[in-house]
């Protein structure tokens, strides 16, 4: 299967049935060597293209991650990104929010790590956590010393969802390009996934028992989703729905996703001027002595 970025992309206005969206696909690859081979290229493309970006210093790319637990969010960044220059890329996965974090808005502590022009920055959760999490767990919405928490709470997503968009538009037209990945995992891969992280004693580390609590609210997430998916994928800042039960499949179409984000960009190196090039050629002449 030749990778279609758009294929996987939610269109501005969609209404998103995430069980019309599948979570497996026909693989790219043949075989796991030739999974490796593709994914070797697609990361050595993205290495030239990271150096690309950081000589022309026009735009900075964030990469937003979004999945249930085991989706295969850190697996993705790690393979994907295996191969840029970590002094350009800056990752950071956002947790609970700190007593510091919870005096401002809901958009201040990631904001303070958006990624410099000619930088990539990815976001392991991000922002979205705050209509996602904080939609199924309203407890959480309340202790966030909100000065007037609506009863009617669908208002206050819809707002939420509105500061999301406008702050992705400026992002967008201040040279940021966004791109966001909700890796689409189903209930039954997850529990597969779940059961190697207590039979495998490497993987315990992994597990606790707040996975298990979250998973009964299976059915309020795919809901939470689904209204951000459709409410927030704008042409400037889109969504991408990556089928998640093949880790490797996912891999090489979040790194598919990323290059035409790249390339769609249409960088170039500076131009060297006439003066500076015979200036270089004076100092080539020194150094040739």
């Amino acid at each position: 299967m030749k990778i279609k970025s758009t294929d996987f992309r939610v269109r501005e206005d969609d209404v998103v049935d995430l069980e019309k969206w599948p979570t497996q696909v026909d693989p790219a690859y043949s075989s796991k060597k030739d999974y490796q081979n593709l994914l070797e290229e697609h990361v050595a493309r993205l290495s030239v293209l990271q150096q690309l970006l950081y000589a022309s210093n026009r735009y900075a790319v964030l990469l937003i991650f979004q999945a249930m637990d085991a989706a295969g969010k850190d697996g993705a960044i790690k393979h994907v990104m295996s191969g840029v220059n970590p002094q350009g890329c800056q990752v950071f996965s956002f947790k609970h929010p700190s007593p510091t974090e919870l005096q401002h808005d809901f958009l201040w502590r990631t904001t303070r790590e958006l990624p410099e022009r000619g930088r990539i920055g990815i976001f392991n959760r991000s922002y979205y956590e705050e209509v996602l999490i904080a939609r199924v767990h309203p407890e959480i919405l309340r202790s966030e010393g909100l000065p007037d928490v609506p009863l009617d709470e669908g208002k206050i997503w819809h707002d939420r969802y509105r500061s999301i968009v406008d702050l992705e538009r400026h992002l967008s037209g201040n040279g940021t390009r966004i791109v966001k990945i909700f890796l689409h995992l189903s209930k039954k891969e997850q529990r597969k996934r779940f059961l190697a992280r207590i039979d495998e004693p490497e993987k315990n580390w992994k597990f606790s028992m707040a996975d298990i609590e979250e998973r009964k609210y299976w059915k309020d997430y795919m809901t939470a989703y689904e209204e951000c998916l459709g409410a927030t994928s704008k042409n400037d800042a889109p969504w991408y729905v990556v089928p998640a039960d093949d880790k490797e499949n996912a891999r090489l179409i979040v790194s598919q996703i990323l290059l035409d984000t790249f390339e769609g960009l249409k960088m170039a190196y500076p131009e060297t001027s006439a003066e500076r090039r015979q200036e270089l050629l004076a100092i080539r002449k020194q150094l040739a002595k």
